[in-house]
């Protein structure tokens, strides 16, 4: 006999429930060999981030392959958002460096390890719930700083380098664009690479390409035991740095997870993806790798350039990566930066919300909005680190909401029958509440004063301190005073505050 399920436990397993399933793309030859190309363009596009991210971390380039490899191959099965790319970043990269410059590569890893740790008990804490709290305008800025900060990585690319260069890059950002209108069956991106390369290698075209990035690993990443004593110091020493990484892994992960929700018109474990982000930091660890997050540049790649919509995408993509660098290392060193780079800059495009910054737009949102979003923008974008700007983005919309609130209380005097009825309406906080003492005319009221709170609502001890200022101004006077109306919270809230808060 069968156990039914709870009805929320049915409700989420269907709220939860890929579309398609891995199940499905398996079974269809067409959709499976989209999943299969999106993860050869994203792997391929991984190779030269994860080098780069490699030399800001302060370690050698196959600790940052290995480390994308076994995120976005342990994520696949581990992860609550199907489709989505998790690797090596600079985020994770900046916030760690100082620990392998300062305490050496076995820190290093023990500091990855701990972040994993930190994660896990984060989801298990119900962070992952935090994200309702962040307002759309911060997530309008974090997409659009993010795709900021990627297309600045790519600059460098397009810039001082061979003048052969620009022609292909022409070529690769028209085949991009038009290549789309023709076919969709293979991904343009793949497309893109394929035919940079053949025109350089056929040419000898002499420009920059992945091989100039740094040496490809030619041996499978092996277990790695951080050789660190298990002592108050290390940890005192490696967990700033550890949980610091746990949130900005975090925040950058469940940001994208949520970006790629609203792409696919899908929802998505937010916790599991929490869970699975420390899971996978922790693996990465465990072979030498300097751990990671989800990546929103090669995310949208896998996404919205090459359709791709399982985790059969994200395994492939770490799985081509190894094969890559580990097998085709020459082969793949041959691929020109400036196709990787053309791949990039446009998926950035895309990504930037233009809709955002329409004059017609910024005429008709609230100012505060528009406020909120460049500020996020500007504050990421200066400082280099997503979570910081995403914190400032939601302290800035928090008290600009609280601000706004404050105004919407009024407080109405009419005067009948030697009876002076005051009529509160809104909601009362601190903010709302500091001024509603000098709401009242306490010298000029009969003897009899009725407030009536019906239309109002009390959250706080603020404002029953604010209350019971007025009872006593009024008592001084000799005047009675009534509260009427408080709804079942605000009389309960009232009455346990009331005359016990000095």
């Amino acid at each position: 006999m069968t156990t039914p399920i709870p009805a929320e436990t049915a409700d989420d397993a269907r709220r939860y429930r890929p579309d398609p399933t891995v199940l499905t793309a398996l079974t269809s030859p067409r959709l499976l060999t989209r999943e299969v190309l999106a993860g050869l363009v994203v792997g391929l596009a991984l190779i030269p981030e994860a080098i780069a991210f490699s030399i800001i971390a302060g370690v050698d380039p196959k600790v940052g392959l290995f480390s994308a490899f076994i995120m976005a191959t342990s994520i696949a099965f581990l992860g609550g958002r199907p489709a989505m790319i998790s690797a090596a970043t600079g985020a994770v990269a900046l916030v760690i460096a100082p620990v392998a410059r300062e305490h050496g590569m076995d820190m290093f890893i023990a500091t990855v390890m701990l972040a994993g740790v930190f994660q896990i008990l984060l989801a298990v804490a119900g962070v992952a719930k935090l994200i309702r709290f962040i307002p759309r305008s911060v997530m309008v800025g974090f997409v659009n700083a993010l795709s900021i900060l990627v297309f600045a990585a790519q600059v460098p690319h397009v810039i001082g380098v061979p003048w052969m260069v620009y022609p292909l890059l022409t070529i690769a950002i028209v085949v991009l664009v038009f290549m789309p209108k023709l076919t969709k069956i293979v991904p343009a991106p793949l497309i893109t690479i394929v035919i940079i390369t053949g025109i350089v290698v056929v040419f000898a075209v002499d420009v920059p390409t992945v091989s100039d990035q740094g040496e490809l690993p030619r041996s499978l990443p092996e277990l790695f035991i951080p050789h660190v004593p298990l002592t108050w110091q290390t940890f005192t020493t490696i967990a700033p740095y550890s949980l610091a990484m746990a949130l900005v892994g975090l925040m950058e992960s469940l940001m994208t997870a949520k970006l790629v929700d609203e792409i696919t018109d899908t929802h998505s474990n937010k916790t599991r993806e929490s869970w699975g982000q420390g899971a996978a930091n922790m693996i990465s660890g465990l072979f030498g790798g300097m751990g990671g997050c989800a990546m929103i540049g090669q995310t949208m790649i896998n996404v919205r350039a090459s359709g791709a919509r399982t985790r059969i995408s994200t395994f492939m993509a770490g799985a081509f990566l190894l094969i890559f660098v580990v097998v085709l290392g020459d082969i793949v060193g041959m691929i020109p930066m400036v196709a990787l780079a053309a791949i990039m800059m446009m998926v950035c495009v895309d990504t930037f919300d233009w809709h955002s910054i329409r004059p017609s737009t910024l005429k008709m949102l609230p100012k505060s909005e528009t406020f909120v979003m460049i500020a996020t923008v500007a504050v990421v974008v200066t400082t280099g680190n997503l979570a910081i700007g995403v914190v400032v983005g939601v302290f800035v919309a928090s008290v600009l909401f609280v601000r706004r609130v404050a105004h919407f209380v009024t407080v109405e005097r009419t005067v009948t029958e030697a009876v002076a009825r005051y009529v509160v309406r809104g909601e009362l906080f601190f903010a709302s509440s500091n001024d509603l003492t000098t709401q009242f005319r306490y010298t000029h009221d009969p003897d009899q004063v009725v407030i009536d709170m019906k239309e109002s609502h009390v959250w706080d001890a603020s404002t029953v301190a604010a209350l019971d200022a007025i009872v006593t101004k009024y008592e001084a006077l000799g005047t009675n005073v009534e509260i009427t109306g408080m709804n079942a919270y605000t009389e309960t809230l009232h009455t346990r505050l009331s005359g016990g808060l000095g």
